[in-house]
């Protein structure tokens, strides 16, 4: 097996280590990438705080775009040189949810551990969300690749991968939001300023943005929000509701935060939809009154990844990049070497940064 470089996570909460790793050759419908970015998702950064468990040492990271180096038997319209993004959604493409269309649920497990990654010494590695894209290389299934036009800048592409398809793809998937109507979108982060600009395509009337920072607030206004609101005011859902003249058709929720979804449903209309983004930890619980629900007709939606089919929605997406109409430049507040990952992950938690980037051949700064 060849090796490459990776961020390998040992320990949940530990710094991520920089290391030679073995990635073996693409096999059946599978391809080789040569990353050029990854994006670093808050997904990654919960996975190796141990928010939701999984196995070690692992390899996160999957927000990625690079060029084709290697493809294997059964291998269809690919070929050494392509520039695709590469994400997370592994879809068998014959189970009910497949071919209903829903490849985002999948119902296919796949074994991380028993993936194309090695230790250095031939150990267990595990190939989290079946990327494993912090690192110079990935190897994935077919099906977790989308092609894209020659001239699109790699670190822009690599946030098709799963911030903007997720935000974008909640509001004209998940809520088939309509022209006219309002949206709250609670988190003016990665996910949220994304669901802010779906809303925006979609020709919503009013979006409003609940973020707790006044800064977020007004970046979010860059995006497409009409109105903003503190999350720190009493009762912010009131003022939503005066900035919209009424509640709100979709209240997406972006931010991984139980309390944010017991008063999510305050927001809305009658008739209107929650739409949930963000993951809170493994055990946490919100509370509803199941009666209020019922009463005007109002429910409550999981949204993974946004409920799209890559092969349809990051083409679309990519054209309208290209067109000037999806921001994905401005997403990005930083650019990093690999070497640097751990103070780019910092940088996230933070809270300041939109999208942290890793750029390869050490063109980060």
């Amino acid at each position: 097996m060849p090796a490459i470089k990776a961020a390998v996570c040992h320990a949940f909460g530990d710094p991520l280590t920089i290391e030679d790793v073995d990635l073996r050759g693409p096999e059946s419908g599978e391809v080789e990438v040569t990353l050029k970015a990854v994006a670093i998702c808050h997904s990654d950064i919960s996975f190796a705080d141990g928010a939701w468990g999984g196995s070690l040492p692992a390899v996160y990271g999957h927000e990625a775009a690079g060029l084709v180096t290697a493809t294997g038997p059964g291998v269809k319209g690919l070929t050494a040189g392509d520039p695709v993004v590469v994400t997370l959604i592994r879809a068998c493409g014959t189970c009910p949810s497949c071919a209903g269309g829903a490849p985002t649920i999948c119902e296919t497990g796949y074994d991380g551990d028993r993936g194309p990654l090695k230790t250095a010494d031939g150990g267990k590695l595990h190939q989290a969300m079946a990327s494993g894209a912090f690192a110079e290389k990935v190897v994935v299934d077919q099906s977790q690749i989308v092609k894209i036009p020659t001239d699109m800048p790699m670190d822009a592409a690599s946030l098709l991968a799963c911030g903007v398809i997720t935000g974008v793809g909640a509001v004209v998937n998940a809520a088939n939001m309509k022209a006219g109507q309002d949206a709250v979108v609670i988190g003016a982060g990665g996910v949220g300023l994304n669901a802010i600009q779906g809303a925006r395509i979609a020709g919503a009337r009013r979006i409003v943005a609940v973020d707790m920072s006044p800064e977020k607030l007004a970046i979010a206004k860059e995006f497409g929000a009409t109105d903003g609101v503190l999350a720190t005011d009493d009762k912010p859902w009131r003022a939503a509701k005066q900035a919209i003249g009424r509640g709100a058709d979709a209240v997406f929720v972006t931010v991984g935060a139980a309390p944010v979804y017991d008063t999510a449903p305050r927001y809305l209309a009658y008739g209107g939809k929650v739409i949930m983004v963000g993951m809170p930890a493994t055990g946490a619980a919100s509370t509803y009154e199941p009666a209020n629900f019922a009463a005007v007709g109002q429910s409550l939606v999981g949204s993974k990844m946004g409920d799209v089919v890559i092969q349809r929605d990051i083409p679309w997406m990519a054209d309208l990049y290209g067109q000037g109409r999806l921001k994905l430049d401005e997403l990005i507040s930083g650019r990093w070497p690999l070497s640097k990952i751990n103070e780019a992950i910092a940088d996230t938690k933070s809270g300041s940064a939109k999208r942290n980037v890793i750029i390869f051949d050490d063109q980060g700064t």
